[in-house]
């Protein structure tokens, strides 16, 4: 049996291949053979990217893959896991001046996505421009990968331990779902909003970007839809190793809060709803919880060893598909990819919105926020509305694109 620490793999299936990535617009076309190169070197230094999956005493885990990672000139998804990538948990695409990367979720998160893409792209632009560029910031091969990126994230802490926090609450299950999520037809709307605005709102309402956006959608839903009584549950993602003090560790231990909008609280006042916003978030985000979350991961690893694999993976392939959320916001903090910063016009952080109607991705460089809000349905009425609600409180906006909305899907695991 896998330690409790090490990737979830069933948290990914064909029904809800559950992956992220992200991807970067630069300044010029892509040159295939370079970033094909690039990607191949970067095995030295990020081995824990360049996996495939092997059954082993009643478990699934990973094991290094010699065969290349998929790098395709075509935006046509494939699947992980399958013979297209190499039976890689991840593979990568180009187009044009774009490119992307995509990955299981339950291997990693934004946190561990991004040092990747920084390092790839240090390679790829070095050698396309023959340019040397400082390294610090960077992790190339050649260095020595630290122990806090590749070992047990909680090593020292009393994760047995862990007591029940004083603040809890339930996960309401009779959320605002949107009509047209059940056509599945996914789409995503790719949106660039200048950093000092952004910002100046979170200062003036005591927000942030997550709670300053989850309020935005809130009043967005009840524009769109004003005869629902549901409500409209908004989840921000949380990283449980960074709450516990370790940020550089690849694995996903991404999680969520959750705030709930209900039909009788009014959302004309932005700096209230923004307020008791952050209020909820310090409540909920916090070491404590974070350990007491660990806990009970723990717990559900030692359960799921006393069962056969075959059942393991219908339990787990049933709980993945579970509806959670009428809408899931998630920032990876990114800021800056420094020298690198320059060649970047655009970066989007990707998650698929299986299991929640709309996602919004957040991320943020070149003194823009990029946001993909991505959808389980095609209509656009939604994302007028919310965009609608940006201009009434005089943040300026770009749509930088509208398309069908397709990450590498899953192969099933097989034992």
């Amino acid at each position: 049996m896998a330690e409790f620490y090490e990737p979830m793999l069933y948290m990914s299936t064909p029904e809800h291949p559950n992956t992220m990535g992200a991807y970067i617009v630069v300044k010029e076309p892509i040159d295939g053979d370079i970033l094909r190169n690039a990607v191949e070197d970067l095995r030295a230094r990020f081995p824990y990217f360049y996996v495939k999956v092997v059954s082993f005493e009643n478990d699934l885990i990973v094991e290094d893959n010699s065969l290349p990672m998929t790098v395709r000139n075509t935006w046509e998804p494939i699947k992980l896991n399958s013979k297209e990538s190499n039976f890689h948990l991840a593979a990568w695409k180009f187009e044009g001046r774009k490119l992307a990367f995509e990955i299981s979720h339950s291997l990693t998160d934004g946190a561990g996505v991004l040092p990747y893409m920084k390092s790839t792209l240090f390679l790829y632009l070095s050698r396309r421009y023959g340019m040397s560029f400082e390294t610090e910031g960077f992790r190339l091969p050649g260095d020595t990968i630290p122990i806090s990126e590749t070992g047990n994230p909680f090593e020292g802490l009393d994760i047995d331990g862990a007591e029940e926090p004083m603040y809890t609450r339930e996960a309401i299950t009779d959320f605002y779902r949107f009509s047209e999520g059940t056509h599945n037809d996914p789409f995503a709307t790719f949106v660039k909003i200048p950093e000092s605005q952004m910002m100046q709102y979170c200062r003036d309402y005591d927000g942030s970007p997550n709670t300053f956006l989850a309020v935005m959608f809130a009043r967005a839903v009840r524009h769109y839809d004003p005869d629902s009584d549901k409500t409209v549950s908004v989840s921000i993602a949380i990283d449980h190793k960074a709450m516990i003090g370790n940020h550089d560790n690849y694995r996903m231990f991404a999680n969520a809060l959750e705030l709930e909008f209900t039909k009788d609280r009014s959302l004309e006042d932005i700096a209230r709803n923004c307020t008791m916003a952050r209020g909820q978030v310090m409540l909920q985000a916090s070491p404590e919880n974070s350990l007491w979350a660990m806990k009970q991961r723990k717990a559900t690893y030692v359960k799921l060893s006393q069962v056969p694999l075959d059942t393991k993976l219908g339990m787990i392939a049933k709980s993945a598909g579970s509806l959670r959320w009428s809408i899931a916001i998630s920032y990876a903090d990114s800021r800056s990819f420094g020298p690198l910063d320059p060649y970047i016009d655009e970066l989007y952080l990707l998650s698929e919105p299986g299991v929640t109607d709309v996602v919004c991705e957040v991320a943020c460089i070149n003194h823009y926020f990029f946001l993909c809000i991505a959808r389980t349905f095609p209509s656009e009425k939604f994302m007028k509305v919310f965009l609608d609600e940006l201009s009434r409180v005089g943040i300026d906006y770009e749509v930088t694109g509208t398309e069908p909305f397709h990450l590498c899907g899953m192969e099933e695991y097989r034992k």
